[in-house]
């Protein structure tokens, strides 16, 4: 063989022996399923469940049927108490509607003091003394006309926002105006929607 000849370049070179592990490794990580070794699940747990067996006799469907309705009222009550379009009375629907309650639950009002200063006035009045009984009215009318005058303001507000928020609703302002004022009067806690903004946060408007 001469001296200087060049070795041939059709021949491949063979691979090392660092060269072969990296290649085993690289085919190992593909080939591996995570999860310890098992397959990777393709149905949930949900999914893989058995359907519940039928209703063994009436009584057992009647079980059943009650404990679907009143699972059904639980979840619609709750619903309903958080807001939810889906399980409001129609009363309560639309974003006009939900602007209404935001802004009246975002302020203290007169109104929440209206029946409680009621029933103290009641009760003054039974008393036989002129004198009480004319401070019992003074404070009736007193209370009647604050109610009047937060009310009024309360409309004047809403009036605004429904024009800035939503001027093209279908919704008549007499009707806004009467359920801003009935949720006013109403206890906070007793107020259905439940409040869903505090006292003093901004009102933010949804999308019609």
């Amino acid at each position: 063989m001469p001296l200087f000849s060049r070795k041939s370049t059709d021949a491949p070179a063979e691979p090392t022996v660092a060269e072969t592990e990296a290649s085993d490794i690289v085919r190992a990580s593909r080939s591996h399923t995570p999860g310890k070794g098992r397959a990777t699940p393709k149905r949930t747990e949900a999914q893989r469940r058995k359907a519940e067996p039928p209703p063994a006799n009436r009584r057992e469907a009647l079980k059943r049927a009650r404990e679907k309705n009143r699972s059904e009222r639980q979840e619609a009550m709750a619903g309903m108490k958080a807001g939810d379009e889906r399980y409001l009375l129609p009363r309560d629907k639309g974003p006009e509607r939900r602007l209404v309650r935001d802004y009246v639950d975002s302020r203290r009002t007169v109104g929440t003091w209206f029946f409680g200063g009621a029933f103290l006035i009641f009760f003054l009045i039974q008393i036989r003394e002129p004198r009480i009984q004319l401070a019992a009215n003074v404070i009736w009318l007193l209370l009647a006309l604050a109610v009047i005058v937060d009310s009024i303001l309360i409309c004047r507000k809403i009036k605004k926002l429904i024009k800035a928020n939503y001027p093209k609703t279908t919704q008549r302002m007499g009707s806004l105006y009467l359920y801003a004022v009935m949720r006013g009067i109403t206890f906070r806690r007793m107020r259905m929607p439940q409040p869903q903004v505090k006292f003093g946060d901004p009102v933010i408007p949804t999308k019609a």
